[in-house]
């Protein structure tokens, strides 16, 4: 009869399951030990000195499949497996981090997906008398705006910035958010895209830079998908941009064609 102990004193001393030694012999990282002449597993100092060694680099990240190599390596090819498996493991670290500070960022609001600049604008609006429907649709739009066309954001941003130091602009942009209160058919929808797009006209810098101009020009797709988002929720305020891009493009502004 071979002496030794049973898997399961094995898998206690070693301190995993039966079910983890189980699984190493069937991955082939340590040889099941012959039966005894009572039918029954023998696990000896090698065995056990074999799965303290799985063991060790599981738990140190070492995928299964690497550590059988690893320990059948020279002590070169092991250092070299160890630095392998480090480098690997910071770069988890340093994702974990940066998902962990997302989190923190959702946490505080807008933060996770706008940059501090686009934040700025945002806050900026409720003290120049925008309600909390404009300035969450606001919100949604720069988010759609950044991840949809990137090459665009900063000019647009820049855009905003100018409109608001603006004050007709802001003026104008209020009565238009107000104006959902007006019938889809009410004319002053069509005197305040006239205002609007002549103010525009009148005032180069809120129209934007012509290097962010061009980029929306290019992404009509997208631009469509920004500016008919909540459209349902404000069909006048839709139908008085429209207007308003109409003249503008007339006028030989390159906006995007929705």
């Amino acid at each position: 009869m071979r002496n030794g102990i049973t898997i399961g004193q094995a898998a206690a001393f070693v301190g995993v399951t039966v079910k983890t030694v189980r699984h190493y012999h069937k991955l082939g990282l340590v040889e099941e030990p012959e039966r005894d002449s009572s039918g029954y597993r023998r696990y000896g100092s090698g065995e056990l000195l074999r799965l303290v060694q799985v063991r060790t680099l599981a738990a140190a990240g070492v995928p299964l499949a690497g550590t059988g190599p690893m320990l059948d390596a020279d002590a070169a090819r092991f250092g070299a497996g160890l630095a392998d498996v480090e480098r690997q493991l910071t770069e988890r670290i340093d994702e974990l981090v940066a998902r962990r500070d997302t989190l923190r960022r959702l946490a505080d609001g807008d933060r996770a997906l706008l940059p501090d600049r686009a934040c700025a604008v945002l806050d900026r609006m409720p003290g120049l008398g925008f309600g909390p429907d404009y300035v969450a649709a606001q919100r949604e739009a720069l988010v759609l705006a950044r991840a949809l066309v990137p090459e665009g954001f900063d000019g647009f941003l820049t855009q905003l910035e100018h409109r608001l130091d603006d004050p007709e602009y802001v003026d104008l942009t209020k009565r238009g958010w107000e104006a959902e209160s007006w019938e889809p058919d009410d004319p002053r929808i069509e005197e305040l895209a006239t205002a609007m797009a002549d103010h525009y006209l009148a005032n180069p810098a809120v129209q934007g830079d012509p290097a962010g101009l061009r980029a929306w020009a290019k992404a009509s797709a997208q631009y469509k998908l920004i500016n008919t988002h909540r459209q349902d929720q404000a069909p006048v305020a839709a139908r008085l941009t429209a207007l308003t891009e109409a003249r503008l493009r007339a006028a030989g502004v390159p906006m995007p064609h929705r």
